[in-house]
């Protein structure tokens, strides 16, 4: 069995050969909250690169294996989780749904995608920032009487509010790789300065703290 380490350091060299990780310090991206980031990570550039999609489904299996034994669903958020859901519930032989950010406004009127049954032990696939969107996911299965053992995630930032977020809702998550790795796996393949891994892991400690935008160094080449 691959360890944790080893994975986060595979999964990290993988997203940054594919460019699934953008470096902008120079010009941030604005994210939906209103933060300002010098690093965007798009996983699903991942579905398009055969090898590393297969790096990541084949590690979130032994990843929910390892951590959350007792998983009977794999729920997916929408959009962007639900097709590493399910391709991680064929290697697995589980069902498979996702979560919707609302209702439908029309047919069933449908938040959750899939056969849910009260009782069942869930385990949801999502990328973490500041967590707001995957608590909303947790709290509609909740809602709907099944019992959420934790989150997997390829990637996280780290930030701290979206630690305080989990923690508040009592919710566990276990990243494939974060940003920490990713920032220093970056520096030793050259897609940054090593000095930039300081400004960025700034960023990651207080993103509303926005001195290291103007302190910032090399951009991606």
């Amino acid at each position: 069995m691959t360890t944790p380490d080893a994975i986060a350091k595979t999964i990290a060299q993988d997203l940054l050969e594919i460019r699934a990780v953008f470096f902008r310090p120079q010009e941030p991206f604005l994210w939906a909250s209103g933060i300002k980031s010098p690093v965007y990570c798009d996983n699903r550039l991942t579905l398009t690169a055969p090898k590393v999609r297969g790096d990541v489904e084949n590690a979130l299996a032994e990843t929910i294996r390892r951590e959350y034994p007792g998983a009977e669903v794999l729920m997916g958020t929408a959009t962007a989780g639900i097709a590493h859901a399910a391709i991680t519930a064929h290697l697995l032989g589980l069902p498979m749904g996702y979560v919707r950010a609302g209702q439908k406004d029309h047919g069933r009127q449908n938040q959750i995608e899939g056969r849910l049954e009260q009782g069942q032990n869930v385990v949801v696939e999502d990328l973490i920032s500041t967590g707001g969107s995957v608590i909303e996911v947790v709290d509609a299965i909740r809602e709907a009487g099944a019992q959420v053992l934790g989150i997997v995630s390829i990637f996280t930032y780290g930030m701290k509010k979206g630690l305080d977020r989990l923690a508040a809702a009592g919710v566990r998550n276990v990243s494939l790789t974060d940003f920490d790795t990713i920032a220093h796996e970056a520096a030793l393949g050259g897609y940054i300065a090593p000095e930039d891994i300081t400004r960025l892991l700034a960023f990651r400690d207080n993103p509303s703290d926005e001195s290291w935008i103007a302190k910032a160094g090399s951009p991606q080449p």
